[in-house]
């Protein structure tokens, strides 16, 4: 049961369609991050791909105390808005870019030894590291999977030399999706066996993100046992984590409306004033199907049934909807649609096809009050074209 203190006699408070986050539950969040961070001696940073409101930093900024980026842009959010230089990682670096991300960064990694070569002589008084691939991952979804064979991600252990080259003080390994700690503890145990004849080169190791830690499943204390265990296998390196879905997991909904209902062969289609292509597209990509509060979730399923819909997007992609889910009564023009858990990895990745507006973002205080944090329209669109 997703907990939540919005009740619907407090929909129509928010601009609709709304993104809405709650204090409570993102503080709740940050406490547990926070515990694990000081019990079991790590960093752990907040990795922009899956959460980067930077009105909220300054809650943000009362637990940690840096932030991960993958690109220039990201880089200069955690710089210019967060207030700390930016652990960044990127596939590639461009000469154009990588000023501006030396001056925005404390560490800096590499995922190929071509990028280390070529960028290093500029990265004076940064931290500099490697992406390293495992060539392991419990990831079941091959679209996430950065450990498939043929992968572009990371430096395989065959092609590093025995002496790293100068100036490379760390490594980053990234596996992991929404994962639990028993997949943690596996993934060490095929990185040490492959890379652990370099640690004793290094000064810190990056475990990326995907560390799930605040799913309410999560077994908290064995990740604190398996980060104390790293340590002191290796105590002179230091240890992060860059978890991102962890931040915002289950923090707040998105608040839609039914524009209208149609019927195709006993189908109904119930078109909500949101778009899944536009706004949630991990739910087309992975596919992932988010819980409805006072629906049933029938995954994938189609049913003529009564009081079973579809729900449709607004856009004209013929693919912007999900099947199904059963509500306890039949739905109407103005019902109120609340998708649950939607502000990692959603607002990230909104945008405009179509000419579809984002939906408004809002704050809900521990209070009670609520704070619009921003609102879009037809200016945000236009200016993605010039």
């Amino acid at each position: 049961m997703i907990e939540s203190d919005i009740r619907p006699e407090e929909y129509a408070k928010y601009p609709s369609p709304c993104y809405v986050l709650e204090e409570r539950l993102l503080r709740r969040n940050l406490q547990l991050i926070k515990r694990v961070a000081d019990t079991a001696d790590v960093e752990i940073i907040l990795a922009f791909k899956a959460y980067a409101l930077w009105k909220t930093f300054p809650i943000f900024r009362e637990y940690i105390g840096h932030t991960t980026a993958s690109s220039v842009s990201e880089a200069r959010l955690a710089f210019e808005q967060f207030g700390s230089p930016a652990h960044t990682y990127s596939p590639a670096y461009t000469d154009a870019d990588f000023p501006t991300i030396v001056r925005c960064s404390s560490h800096i990694t590499f995922n190929s030894l071509t990028q280390f070569e070529h960028f290093a002589p500029l990265a004076k008084g940064v931290s500099l590291g490697l992406r390293v691939n495992p060539e392991y991952s419990e990831i079941e979804t091959e679209l996430y999977n950065p450990c498939a064979p043929g992968s572009r991600f990371g430096v395989l252990a065959d092609a590093l030399p025995t002496q790293l080259p100068a100036g490379i003080e760390g490594f980053h390994c990234h596996n992991h999706c929404e994962s639990s700690a028993e997949a943690l503890e596996h993934s060490l145990q095929h990185l040490e066996a492959k890379f652990g004849r370099w640690f004793p080169q290094l000064k810190w190791l990056n475990l990326g993100g995907g560390h799930l830690m605040t799913r309410r499943d999560y077994d908290v204390e064995r990740l604190i046992a398996i980060l104390k265990g790293l340590h002191a296998r290796y105590p002179w390196l230091k240890i992060i984590l860059e978890p991102g879905s962890a931040f915002g997991w289950q923090t707040g909904p998105l608040i839609s409306r039914v524009v209208d209902i149609v019927e195709n062969h006993g189908i109904k289609t119930a078109i909500l004033n949101v778009s899944f292509a536009c706004h949630m597209p991990d739910c087309l990509e992975m596919p992932y199907w988010p819980t409805v509060r006072g629906a049933e979730t029938l995954e994938g399923e189609t049913s003529t049934e009564p009081n079973v819909y579809r729900l449709g997007g607004n856009s004209c992609l013929s693919g912007d909807y999900l099947s199904s889910w059963r509500f306890a009564q039949p739905l109407h023009i103005g019902d109120y649609v609340v998708l649950e858990d939607m502000l990692h990895y959603t607002t990230v990745k909104t945008h405009t096809f179509n000419g579809i507006s984002h939906p408004a973002i809002a704050l809900r205080h521990l209070d009670g009050s609520i704070e619009v944090l921003r609102e879009f329209g037809y200016e945000d669109y236009k200016n993605r074209m010039d």
